[in-house]
């Protein structure tokens, strides 16, 4: 059971939750009301000036009735809270099980079904969100058969290459993705701002030899690098290189550290990229220490310890979250036949966006079905 208390000439509420106890200032409860006179409840968006609140603001009372925290504030507003929303846990990747090269659990989908069904939807969405990829079955083997699929999601995301692009062997090629070598584990496009949100990569055949595609979770070789060593953990996330591409008629640019943390010191966000990174002029035991921190990162992410092999066989596709996952390849030969993949990229707003959507519509239907 939940108690609540007020401390601080009540200017703050402590709630004592199984021997935890959390302390939230008037002013934070205060602009987050859920009431409707503070929050528009069709958009969430706030309908007061919150900086311009009293910062001596006071709780004059607080009671707690089940799952309810109801609050009364000193400026006579009144307003209704959520236990389960206060204590859930802070962190924002709670529900992202990390991952290694002992992966049990290949998180999969049908293409069809989620084309059809919200639910299936949502399940496939729901798997991206937890692994940071989903590999997707009955894709139709046309050069934009995953575009139904896509458009069920979010717009396609346009670069200077077009849009759904190929991946396969040419010659002149401009890009290492169009040759038969292999690819060490990277992020795509980290000069672009801001960076792609998944890529989605479409097999339409693949009866070359070899080819197998690798994955690697950044976010658990982020982990490891810190539990071994952490003063090589800091230097990839406090060293900001610049990424750069440029041709005839295109010039990105952007900056960014190997490892991004969030403000709860968590990951968020990896980046590799040798051909375009560009490090700092430093301080020359800086880049010491970055260089040798980037070659043990590098070890770990190509190494087998974290490295899953999978082969896409044609109407099969993979979604990677190209802020989490470094994806590669293994070198292919010709002579065992055609390599044709098709890839596009989709941003992480849409996606996360309608993930979130179904979800509560998934909810609400459920709330509705338990009072009928």
């Amino acid at each position: 059971m939940t108690h609540v208390n007020l401390v601080a000439d009540n200017r703050r509420l402590a709630l004592d939750d199984q021997d935890q106890t959390r302390e939230l200032p008037a002013l934070w409860l205060r602009e987050r009301s859920p009431a409707p006179d503070t929050l528009d409840p069709r958009t969430g968006q706030r309908l007061i000036e919150a900086a311009d609140l009293p910062l001596d603001l006071r709780i004059e009372q607080a009671d707690v009735d089940g799952q309810q925290l109801s609050v009364r504030f000193s400026d006579g507003h009144q307003a209704d809270f959520d236990l389960d929303t206060l204590l859930k846990p802070s962190s924002r990747q709670a529900d992202k099980p990390l991952w290694d090269a002992g992966l049990e659990h290949t998180p999969e989908a049908d293409f069809n079904a989620a084309l059809d069904d919200d639910g299936a939807l949502l399940d496939m969405l729901d798997e991206l969100h937890r692994y940071g990829f989903v590999l997707v079955s009955n894709v139709p083997t046309t050069e934009d058969g995953m575009h139904a699929l896509i458009e069920r999601i979010g717009p396609l995301r346009r670069t200077n290459w077009g849009g759904i692009a190929d991946v396969k062997s040419v010659a002149n090629a401009y890009d290492l993705t169009m040759t038969q070598r292999g690819l060490e584990p990277h992020t795509d496009n980290p000069y672009r701002d801001p960076i792609p949100g998944y890529i989605w990569l479409h097999c339409l055949t693949n009866a070359a030899d070899g080819g197998d595609n690798t994955l690697v979770d950044g976010y658990r070789a982020a982990q490891v690098l810190r539990e071994r060593d952490p003063a090589a953990f800091d230097a990839l996330s406090r060293v900001w290189p610049t990424f750069r591409y440029e041709d005839e008629t295109t010039y990105l640019e952007s900056e960014g550290p190997l490892i991004e943390l969030n403000s709860e010191g968590e990951p968020v966000r990896v980046r590799f990229s040798n051909r375009t990174e560009l490090v700092p002029a430093l301080p020359a035991d800086e880049l010491e220490a970055y260089y040798a921190a980037r070659q043990q990162f590098n070890q770990l992410i190509t190494g087998d310890e974290l490295t899953v092999h999978l082969k896409l066989n044609p109407g099969q596709m993979l979604i990677m979250d190209n802020y989490r996952l470094f994806h590669g390849r293994r070198a292919y030969e010709l002579a065992g036949g055609v390599r044709h993949l098709r890839q596009g990229y989709v941003d992480r707003d849409s996606t996360a966006s309608r993930r979130e959507v179904l979800r509560r519509q998934q909810q609400t239907s459920r709330n509705n079905e338990e009072v009928a």
